[in-house]
């Protein structure tokens, strides 16, 4: 069970691309957004975060690697973490998921400090954390100015 929620039910085994598909398979936790209450969304994401850190270092240790690609769910969680601060959409979901995809892969300055300072499932996850952060940053920045 560790290895199939840690995984993104296996789409972290995707031949190609596992961040990529490990981000998709994301979407229906951002979609919870559209329940739940804006005073809770910070509770969710952080719960999700907190949920894959105890996730991706269980399924690390399993597999016995440091940080195994076919581990996602630090992918899910940056994702849930993008779009915690815009009313999900079909605009927000592309375009947190394109710059959140931007963040992950590029690795501007926090999300390598974070991929650098921890280790276990903190490790794993952290640098992605960041990453969706940012995007939720970027994103609200864009959803004020009104371009959604």
């Amino acid at each position: 069970m560790i290895l199939f929620l840690a995984t993104g039910f296996y789409s972290g085994k995707a031949p190609l691309l596992p961040g990529t598909f490990g981000t998709l398979a994301g979407v229906p936790f951002a979609l919870v957004f559209h329940i739940l209450p804006l005073s809770w969304h910070l509770v969710y994401g952080m719960g999700f975060v907190l949920g894959a850190v105890f996730l991706a270092d269980k399924a690390a240790g399993i597999l016995g690697e440091k940080d195994p690609g076919c581990i996602v769910i630090d992918e899910m969680a940056g994702y849930v973490l993008a779009l915690s601060l815009v009313p999900v959409q079909a605009s927000t979901l592309v375009a947190g998921f394109l710059v959140f995809r931007f963040f992950d892969i590029m690795k501007p300055g926090p999300v390598r400090y974070f991929e650098r300072q921890f280790s276990g499932g903190a490790g794993i996850v952290l640098d992605d954390a960041m990453a969706g952060v940012l995007t939720a940053v970027v994103l609200k920045i864009i959803y004020s100015a009104g371009l959604f």
